[in-house]
């Protein structure tokens, strides 16, 4: 209780202290807001205060400007009004004011005043006072002089920045700032230097040194490529010969001074030689520019400076793709212009171009994406493009062909076109046999033509060896066949034109390819094999030369025509093609059989791809017309047997093997390969009789009056599988009665050779006959059946059929034709011109004589355009668009020839074509008949060429109705086929019972159904087959009656020869040989 006041008292204490402590809170707030308050009153002053001055300041320069330009056009305007001359420090004093307010838009006109008031003053005569640098001389003005010409004639560069040299007015002011730059950076010009101040010219060409060293810092070069990629980096040059004059010699004065320093040097690369095709414009407007670049040795200067790969590789970085290559174009034309320097640094040049081209190499890509860029020369690019350069590309194109050109040809490769070649004059007076177009030069007298000149001809075709390959010489051979190599996989869109190039001197390829034959210890393939499998630069160097020579050679026989090949034998002797078909068959199946070509990558299959392109363009110009044996192609080291057992296995060299070079594995070989592909994928398929199965049959129905609507519209319909399945006819005759018969694949095989000889008959015009050797081939105005694209759908399927099931037909079809079966014609070497006699013998001669005309072939009034007589009524097709309005020139002849032959070849006949290869392919896989040539195509569909084998036909005969082997009307039959007809008569003898004149490929073994006789006693009409008493009859040779007024006939679709039993041997020859001439036959029995 007592403790009670003593709580009071201390809870009023604290009352009161809680009240004096918020009292003084707010107290103390209100002061710091006071303070804030004064403190943003003086900021608020202050700013006022700074806004004004400001304003003031602002306004004062304002009016100063505004004073000074007043003054600036007071004193111009005097100048211009009165004829007095100004001193040069009045000139001074008002560029100094101009200068101290210049603004690059406003000032525009006055600043070009100033330049020109500088300029007249340096042109007054004897009056020092007025010459504006006469104050370069002043002890307390030349600091401040040199400050301002540095500024004025960086504001010139600014300016020539900015300026369009095709506008008329700009192309007034590049010649002003370009005459102010020309005048103060050299001291040439200077009146004041005349006489007695000649003395003060080393000061003053220290003062210019100062001027140009300023300038350069600041960016000087960038400039001029500004300035001169604006007026030359088009189709025609828009800067002036003065102009261009003059900024070449403002470039060249820095390096000239420096005395051609790697610093200066670099920049005048980078800058100047890379604006596109400047050499060119230089050569057109200025040719004495070049006398001076000639008078330094700049191109020597410049080659030395990039042979160092660092060097170079900057140069390349700082360009990037674009204008690297248009550097690349003026170094070469500059090469062409100096053959001394070029003949001296054959080395180093042709190692620059080849950085240079690597360089851009790394980013030509080979097709488009998001991140390529189209170029006119390199094609797809993963590099920025300059679009604005693609006007002077045809200027680069120009330069670059310099390269390519016959005279520096000659310069790089003078060691490889030094060597003789010993020619025999005799034999080249020779007359020479008439061209035919296919394979009708006998071959005797081929080869008699071509190992009469082997003797004497040429004395190097074949590898001998005995050169060093780290030779000089040949490391120098092997530089510029690298540089040519690299030139042909960058510069993709004119790979053609560099090719050509290379083909036009017609020894260069054969003298290279005899250079090739003296490398090595014991030349030729040996070294090359080896090159292979050493990842060495030498190797990779000595590779190179052999793909420049095969892709130069595939690309020199693909343009030539036959003539120019067989007759006039440009460039290469037959025999030297034997020789080099040779080296690149065995080195092509050493590279898939080694297993090189299935890990290739890279440039080991650039090679691979580039030997095989010349070796199939070489095979197939022997196979449409020989100049090398039969079994020249053929690999003897080879085993069949060994071939097929790894393709059984599925080893990937079997199959490369027979992807890319099937020719080395004899024809008889590939056909059996061919038939058991087709057996074998009968037997996947289910379509071969088993114990435990038998294939589904499709039964068809044939009116003979209609056989050919009818077989199209109901085998049409049919899926692949059941077309390649067992088809079976049953004919219906005339009266819509069935015809007696059963089908065991004889009666279809009958069908189908109807259907085949209906079909490819000219009359009906899904067909036409070449002129000459009357070979089939789609007929252009076949579009006048109705639904004729499915009708030639059809036909591929009949003709696939045929060959699937190994019947042959007797359809001879023209070369292009079977050429576009196998799809030759897609291949990039394909030439429709070489095809083409093959079509029309007499075209062709009218053709490649334009090819040969001397004269102005536009005097011949031809057009890119084609008249033909269709139906009666004239028709013009344009081979291109507008073609009828585009005349035939020198230069676009050989187009014309090209055009004329593609369209007659290929363009008439694309649908028609397209549609029968598609039927064709439907039942014939494309990879099943690649391994054949054309003419071995023809032979696959129609059977062998060769003789008729008698032994073997008779080997292979089955005998029915009493007749046997040892039977006197069968010897007499086999005699007379022997030694009293000729091979003419037989193969007529053959057609009269098999619809074939042709025996198979694989021999009468592979016959089905298989060759038979059969004796008869009666006429057709009455046979009804064997019986037990007419084989009896038959057997032992007894007669119903003398049949000597009765003919032989046959049932084609059995093979069969149905023969009477003749009681003579004159009699059944004469009466055989009738019904063979008659071709009476094609009865079914």
């Amino acid at each position: 209780m007592i403790l009670f006041p003593s709580l009071y008292v201390l809870a009023a204490y604290i009352n009161m202290f809680s009240a004096s402590q918020s009292s003084k809170a707010q107290f103390l707030d209100k002061a710091r807001q006071a303070r804030e308050e004064r403190r943003e009153l003086k900021e608020r002053e202050r700013a006022a205060i700074q806004v004004q001055a400001l304003i003031r300041r602002f306004l004062c320069r304002c009016r100063l400007q505004r004073e000074i330009r007043r003054e600036v056009d007071d004193f111009f305007g005097a100048n211009e009004s009165g004829s007095s001359k100004r001193s040069a420090l009045s000139i001074f004093r008002i560029a100094r004011k101009l200068l101290f307010v210049f603004n690059r838009k406003e000032d525009k006109e006055r600043f070009e005043k100033v330049c020109r008031c500088i300029l007249n003053s340096m042109d007054v005569e004897n009056e020092p006072k007025v010459w504006y640098v006469s104050l370069a001389l002043s002890k307390d003005l030349t600091l401040l002089w040199i400050k301002q010409i540095k500024d004025i004639l960086w504001f010139c560069c600014e300016f020539l920045k900015q300026l369009k040299p095709d506008i008329l007015q700009d192309s007034r002011l590049v010649n002003l700032h370009l005459t102010m730059l020309v005048t103060f950076t050299d001291t040439s010009t200077w009146k004041i230097l005349r006489g007695k101040g000649e003395t003060l010219r080393p000061a003053m060409n220290h003062i210019c040194a100062n001027i140009m060293g300023h300038l350069n810092q600041k960016g000087f070069y960038s400039v001029l490529q500004i300035l001169l990629t604006n007026g030359l980096a088009r189709s025609r040059p828009s800067l002036s010969k003065g102009s261009l004059t003059a900024i070449f010699s403002l470039a060249l004065r820095p390096v000239v001074a420096a005395q051609f320093s790697d610093n200066l040097l670099r920049s005048f690369l980078i800058h100047i030689m890379s604006v596109p095709a400047i050499m060119t414009h230089l050569a057109t407007l200025t040719p004495e520019r070049l006398a001076v670049i000639e008078s330094h040795e700049l191109f020597r200067k410049f080659i030395l400076f990039l042979s160092r790969e660092a060097q170079c590789r900057d140069v390349c970085v700082c360009l990037e793709g674009s204008h690297t290559l248009c550097l690349l174009g003026n170094l070469v034309y500059l090469g062409s212009l100096n053959d001394k320097v070029l003949e001296e640094e054959t080395a180093h040049f042709v190692g620059v171009l080849i950085h240079m081209l690597s360089y851009c190499q790394k980013y030509v890509s080979q097709k488009k994406s998001n991140l390529t860029h189209w170029h006119p020369v390199l094609g797809w690019f993963s590099q920025t493009v300059d679009y604005g350069l693609n006007e002077s590309m045809p200027l680069l194109t120009k330069q670059l062909q310099h390269l390519w050109g016959v005279h520096m040809i000659r310069i790089l490769f003078s060691d490889v076109l030094s060597k003789k070649l010993l020619e025999n004059q005799e034999l080249a007076q020779l007359p020479t046999q008439p061209v035919s177009p296919q394979n009708s030069l006998p071959m005797k007298n081929l080869f008699k033509r071509a190992f009469q000149k082997s003797a004497s001809v040429r004395n190097i075709l074949k590898p001998v060896g005995g050169k060093r390959v780290d030779s000089a010489e040949v490391q120098k051979v092997c530089s510029i066949c690298v540089l040519y190599q690299t030139m042909l996989t960058t510069l993709t869109q004119i790979r053609l034109q560099i090719l050509t190039g290379l083909t036009y001197l017609d020894d260069l390829l054969p003298k290279l390819w005899a250079f090739i034959c003296e490398l090595g210890p014991q030349g030729g393939l040996k070294l090359f094999l080896e090159c292979l499998n050493n990842d060495t630069e030498e190797s990779k160097r000595l590779l190179a030369m052999l793909m420049l020579f095969c892709d130069c050679s595939r690309h020199l026989i693909t343009i030539l025509d036959d003539i120019e090949v067989y007759e006039e034998q440009i460039s290469f002797k037959l025999e030297e093609l034997v020789t080099i078909s040779s080296f690149l068959n065995s080195f092509v199946f050493k590279m898939i059989w080694d297993g090189i070509v299935e890990n290739a990558r890279g440039e080991t299959l650039e090679l691979f791809h580039s030997v095989h392109g010349w070796l199939m363009v070489l095979y197939e110009r022997d196979c449409r017309r020989r100049f090398a044996s039969e079994d020249h192609w053929l690999r003897k080291d080879l085993k069949p047997s060994v071939l097929f057992q790894e393709l059984d296995k599925d080893k990937k060299r079997a199959q490369l093997l027979l992807q890319y070079i099937p020719h080395v594995i004899p024809h008889k070989n590939r056909v059996l390969l061919f038939r058991n592909m087709v057996t074998k994928e009968k037997e996947k398929l289910g379509l071969v009789e088993t114990s435990s199965a038998s294939p589904h049959v499709t039964h068809i129905t044939i009116r003979r009056s209609r056989m050919l609507e009818d077989g199209y519209e109901q085998l049409r319909q049919l899926s692949q599988n059941a077309m390649k399945g067992v088809i079976r006819v049953k004919f219906v005759n005339d009266l819509g009665v069935d015809e007696a018969g059963i089908d065991q694949d004889g009666v279809f095989k009958e069908f189908l050779e109807e259907i085949i000889k209906k079909v490819f008959d000219p009359a009906l015009n899904l067909f036409k006959t070449t002129s000459g050797d009357e070979r089939l081939y789609p007929s252009p105005t076949s579009y006048i059946h109705e639904n004729y694209l499915q009708l030639f759908e059809f036909v591929g399927k009949m003709l696939g059929k045929a060959v699937y099931e190994g019947i042959v037909v007797d359809v001879p079809f023209a070369s292009f034709f079977l050429s576009q079966l196998l799809g030759h014609h897609h291949s990039v070497f394909y030439s429709s011109v070489d095809e083409l006699p093959s079509l029309d013998s007499e075209f062709y001669k009218n053709l490649t004589s334009i090819k040969r005309y001397d004269g102005d072939i536009s005097d011949l009034g031809l057009t890119l355009s084609y008249d033909e007589d269709v139906m009666g009524q004239l028709v013009c097709h344009e081979l291109v668009p507008g073609g009828k309005t585009i005349p035939v020139t020198n230069e676009n002849k050989i187009s014309y020839i090209h055009l004329m032959a593609h369209f007659r070849m290929h363009t008439q006949i694309k649908s028609q074509t397209a549609a029968l290869i598609s039927g064709f392919r439907s039942i014939i896989k494309p990879e099943w008949i690649r391994m054949f040539s054309a003419p071995e195509l023809q032979r696959l569909i129609s059977g062998d060429n060769a003789e008729i084998d008698l032994e073997d036909l008779k080997k292979h005969t089955v005998y029915y109705g009493g007749f046997h082997g040892s039977h006197r009307v069968i010897i007499w039959l086999w005699d007379i086929l022997a030694n009293d007809f000729s091979p003419e008569e037989r193969a007529m003898f053959l057609k009269f019972v098999t619809s074939c004149s042709r025996p198979p490929l694989l021999g009468f073994a592979y016959l089905k159904p298989p060759f038979s006789i059969r004796c008869v006693e009666v006429s057709d009409d009455q046979d009804t087959g064997d019986t037990l008493g007419s084989v009896l009859r038959g057997f032992f040779t007894i007669r119903k009656k003398e049949p000597g007024g009765r003919l032989p006939t046959s049932s084609t679709c059995f093979n069969l020869l149905k023969l009477p039993n003749y009681s003579k041997k004159s009699i059944l020859r004469e009466k055989l040989r009738y019904a063979i001439s008659m071709n009476t036959g094609f009865e079914l029995s």
